[in-house]
């Protein structure tokens, strides 16, 4: 947009390892949270989104094309599945809303799951169309290495502080720099940065992945090389049949740290074994964590924080089409230009206020077990 400017983009670890690459490769592109309402009614704050997430999802599908990133684009859509009654009366409001907005969606029984999925633990879902599958960790870096000449990367360069009047100076591990005007881009970590301490809370979730199965066991996960499934419940399991011959189960949270490795192992192993008791075995390859920002209303923040200092933070759990959108858009922001689409995105309600600790960590805790509990089989 601006070649003669020089950007300096900082990862604090490799490009790819961070949580941008840890996720479940889902690429949705429509509204996760329809309670916003922003200025306007609540309807009006779904179809800016639905606009933004839609111009979002052109944009990236655009960057994959021209730099031939290799990173497993599948637009293969993804399956809802409910295993209890309080999960089918979630899913059928959620199906009400993608019938509004016109997603193209197919209503699944249990047998249609089972035949689908490879397992009769489901007894209610749909498919629909408004998802692309992608391996994260290698969209993120080919992203990074298509981007243009007056962009400078420097990985393994944590920021340490930013100062908060122009020009903005930010020390990092490895030395300092300045700017006359910064972008944070690094979702929960914005409060180490002294950014929206009172409006983040930072949450960390888990994933594992089988090995590469054998023709006998991905015969029993269903059809189709590639599939996804979103639970009904927010602390339900996700499930990933991953184009390579394995099984992905991403599930549990923990708040601001992170969990032991034999719990998480536990659960994991749990969820894989309830919905595939038939399979010879359990074992997981490679067991992960990851982190990710939540807001009190589900309201993620975009905009300026103060004059030159730009964020978008808060994803709410469905960040890697709304940080490429939201990036973009932040990027015009700085630079002063407008567009229908930033007017959208600036429209939308922002995070509310979250109460100091102690407060906070009694609120999250109790919330968790609470919704724990409400999940019931969708866990």
């Amino acid at each position: 947009m601006r070649p003669d400017e020089a950007v300096l983009v900082l990862d604090a670890t490799s490009v790819g390892e961070g949580s941008a690459g840890r996720n479940s490769g889902f690429v949705i592109n429509v509204p996760h949270n329809t309670g916003m309402t922003g200025h306007g009614r609540a309807t009006d704050a779904a179809q800016r989104q639905l606009r933004l997430y839609q111009a979002g999802l052109q944009w990236l599908e655009a960057l994959v094309r021209a730099h031939r990133i290799n990173c497993g684009w599948n637009p293969a859509g993804k399956f809802h599945a409910a295993a209890s009654a309080h999960g089918v009366a979630a899913l059928k409001a959620t199906l009400a809303l993608y019938q509004a907005w016109g997603v193209e969606h197919t209503e699944l029984d249990a047998d249609a799951l089972a035949a689908r999925l490879g397992t009769p633990y489901y007894r209610y879902g749909f498919h629909a169309t408004n998802n692309v599958f992608v391996q994260p960790a290698a969209l993120i870096r080919g992203l990074a290495d298509s981007l243009p000449p007056n962009v400078v990367l420097a990985e393994n360069e944590a920021v340490t502080s930013l100062g908060r009047t122009a020009p903005f100076s930010i020390a990092t591990s490895r030395g300092s720099y300045v700017a006359d005007r910064v972008i944070v881009a690094n979702n929960g970590f914005a409060k180490s940065l002294g950014l929206l301490q009172d409006r983040l809370i930072t949450i960390y979730t888990y994933a594992a992945l089988t090995p590469v199965l054998p023709p006998s066991e991905l015969a029993q996960l269903g059809a189709g090389p590639e599939w996804g499934v979103i639970p009904a419940n927010r602390l339900g399991t996700t499930l990933r049949r991953v184009a390579d011959g394995r099984l992905m189960v991403r599930s549990a949270y923990s708040y601001e740290h992170e969990q032991t490795p034999a719990a998480t192992l536990r659960l994991l192993t749990d969820s894989y074994r309830r919905r595939y008791p038939q399979m010879p075995s359990h074992d997981f390859e490679y067991v992960w964590g990851g982190t990710t920002a939540l807001t009190r209303n589900g309201a993620s923040f975009f905009g300026a924080i103060q004059p030159g200092i730009f964020a978008a933070a808060g994803c709410n759990g469905a960040g890697v089409l709304k940080g490429s959108t939201y990036g973009r858009l932040l990027a015009d922001l700085a630079l002063g230009e407008t567009s229908p689409l930033l007017a959208d995105a600036l429209a939308l309600e922002g995070p509310s206020w979250l109460p100091p600790e102690p407060l906070r960590r009694i609120g999250v805790t109790l919330a968790i077990r609470y919704q724990a509990s409400v999940a019931g089989a969708e866990r």
